[in-house]
């Protein structure tokens, strides 16, 4: 009965981490995708708060790509990877710093509409991803951690259309500036977030 019994518990931890792993595929190819789009577009259209969000995109497919590679292993290699991913945060606020400021020296006016049109597609894409990923983010560290990735997407998506909206407004270009700055907030606050959990668990472990 015992045998019977941890057999079955075996058989659906194997069958909860297949179903991760495809989860974890999807929405990586899915952000891998939209780096490329975001990052091209935010370069044409001059846009800091489209370029962050890209990095932001790039961030987040490396955080998927770590999520697989652990995703058999234990709570303590989970933690690592959690921890790599508050670093991935942080530098994706460094990066979008370093823009800000290279925009307020060029006084480069964004392009409302492929701000616009491509927030859109942002943020069409990144609802499906928090769709696929909250049947599991209370799974463990690992699926938590890429959860809370994929919801400040949806955040960093809508702050870039108000953005855009408010560029159009008033025919300036400091709303996609405070839009990327505050972006960088969200990334420190998330990254310290995920890298003293994943402490905690290291410490435990």
């Amino acid at each position: 009965m015992s045998d019977d019994c941890c057999h079955k518990k075996a058989g659906e931890v194997s069958k909860l981490r297949k179903q991760q792993s495809r989860v974890l595929w999807t929405v990586l190819l899915i952000n891998a995708v939209m780096f490329v789009v975001e990052l091209g577009a935010g370069i044409r259209s001059a846009s800091l708060s489209l370029t962050g969000d890209s990095l932001d995109m790039l961030g987040d497919a490396l955080v998927y790509g770590s999520s697989l590679l652990v995703i058999n292993q234990g709570r303590k290699a989970q933690a690592r990877s959690a921890l790599l991913k508050g670093s991935i945060m942080f530098l994706s606020a460094v990066a979008v710093f370093a823009r800000a400021s290279y925009q307020l020296f060029a006084q480069t006016m964004p392009e409302v509409r492929a701000m616009s049109a491509v927030g859109l597609i942002a943020l069409f894409a990144n609802l499906l991803c928090l769709f696929l990923l909250t049947r599991h983010r209370n799974d463990n560290i690992n699926m938590s951690s890429v959860w809370l990735c994929s919801r400040n997407d949806i955040i960093a998506n809508t702050s870039v259309l108000g953005a855009a909206f408010f560029v159009f407004l008033t025919n300036s270009l400091l709303p996609d500036l405070v839009v990327g700055l505050l972006l960088t907030v969200v990334f420190v606050k998330s990254a310290s977030k995920v890298v003293s959990q994943s402490w905690r668990e290291l410490q435990q472990a």
